[in-house]
């Protein structure tokens, strides 16, 4: 555990609960499993003070749902009292697999439904609870995050909505734009990286991959994943290139200008492994656009770091990739909903990102700066180090 000993010199602020909403249900039983073998582990001085009630437990899971109606309609339900508690909800907005009936049609559960059974569980907590923190791993909304011309603010307005309603924290991992906290300047809002859980994925998968400038280079797929790329070739000291997208700016296709042709910027890849960097797939074809023509311009292997696998097309395309040797390695997280299907790919690995989250939650409740319990870049270069002794 990172910085074990600032935890076991800090209190914490109120017992701990965590509200796993359905479509965050089994990340959340991974995070509480991670909290339960901290707190063994974590050695305090007097565990009857009152300062400690409840600080050891076997489940830190709190019973909640939000059954609905014939008619669609829904409401939140918690089994126990939250009162004095410090509490973490947990929602994934893009599980699309979680169902419910209207007038016997079935539907399958939209963001918007996830966002509403969020509210409808802050409600039902009546505003006892000591403190409340939501973990929101993909951000609602946050594609919406500006406005151009005549459109509307969703995030921004989703976020001063939690605020309203009393939240104190918003967690997020790679948010799409982050600056769309500038809508709750006074509300805590952590956007966390995920570099390091993915580099740790690709060196457990891919051994034999040397992260040095001679035989690696990151790319980035577009402008907007410029931070995270330049972010992973500074760690690891590797050269860094990436796509523009030349757009037709006089269509609209599906609410967006379509993408004419990637053009290339950067050195040489002939003969090097490449880490192609975004935050998120959707559909994928930038993604694969942008693999073919690594691959054509001399690249060894291709490996697709992203934090949220969304396919929202189906993987058929990256299956076809794979067999012709574009992608080697897709490497996304756990974070959101990912079907069996998706699993059971070969090229598809998943990072882990439960006890990340775990030690996230045990720092606040605690009360400590998360930077000093978790140092990515620091675990990067011990990685790293670690990682070439062994290819020695």
């Amino acid at each position: 555990m990172a910085n074990l000993e600032l935890l076991e010199q800090a209190l914490p602020i109120a017992p701990l609960k965590i509200a796993a909403l359905e479509s965050c249900s089994e990340l959340g039983k991974k995070v509480n499993d991670h909290i339960v073998n901290f707190r063994k582990l974590t050695p305090k001085s007097d565990l009857t003070s009152p300062l400690y009630s409840a600080y050891q437990s076997d489940n830190y899971l709190i019973n909640c749902k939000c059954p609905r109606f014939g008619s669609g309609e829904a409401k939140g339900y918690i089994g126990e009292s939250v009162r004095g508690k410090d509490l973490f909800m947990m929602v994934d907005v893009c599980n699309h697999s979680l169902t419910y009936t209207v007038n016997g049609f079935l539907n399958h559960m939209s963001p918007d439904d996830h966002y509403q059974d969020l509210k409808r569980i802050i409600s039902a907590a009546k505003g006892k609870a000591h403190r409340i923190s939501v973990m929101m791993p993909f951000l609602y909304e946050s594609r919406q995050h500006k406005r151009t011309k005549r459109e509307s603010l969703d995030c921004a307005l989703a976020l001063e909505e939690l605020f309203d309603m009393g939240v104190k924290n918003i967690m997020t991992f790679d948010a799409h734009d982050p600056r769309v906290q500038n809508a709750i300047p006074l509300v805590g809002f952590d956007d966390f990286p995920t570099q390091y859980q993915l580099l740790k994925a690709l060196i457990r998968t891919v051994p034999d991959v040397r992260l040095d400038n001679d035989h690696l280079m990151v790319i980035s797929p577009d402008e907007g994943a410029m931070h995270r790329a330049v972010y992973i070739s500074n760690v690891l000291g590797v050269d860094m290139g990436m796509f523009y997208k030349r757009r037709d700016y006089s269509l609209v296709v599906n609410g967006k200008n379509p993408i004419v042709a990637h053009e290339f910027l950067g050195t040489d890849i002939r003969g090097k492994d490449v880490i192609v960097v975004d935050d998120m797939i959707s559909s994928g074809e930038s993604m694969l656009d942008v693999a073919r023509q690594i691959k054509e311009r001399g690249a060894n292997r291709v490996f697709i770091f992203t934090t949220f696998g969304l396919f929202t097309d189906g993987l058929q395309k990256f299956d076809e990739y794979y067999e012709k040797g574009y992608i080697h390695k897709l490497i996304t997280t756990n974070l959101v909903y990912l079907p069996q299907t998706a699993l059971d790919r070969q090229y598809l690995e998943i990072a882990d990102m439960s006890k990340y989250i775990a030690l996230i939650f045990e720092s606040l409740n605690h009360n400590l700066p998360i930077s000093s319990v978790l140092n990515p870049t620091d675990k990067i270069r011990q990685l790293l180090i670690k990682h070439r002794s062994s290819l020695i």
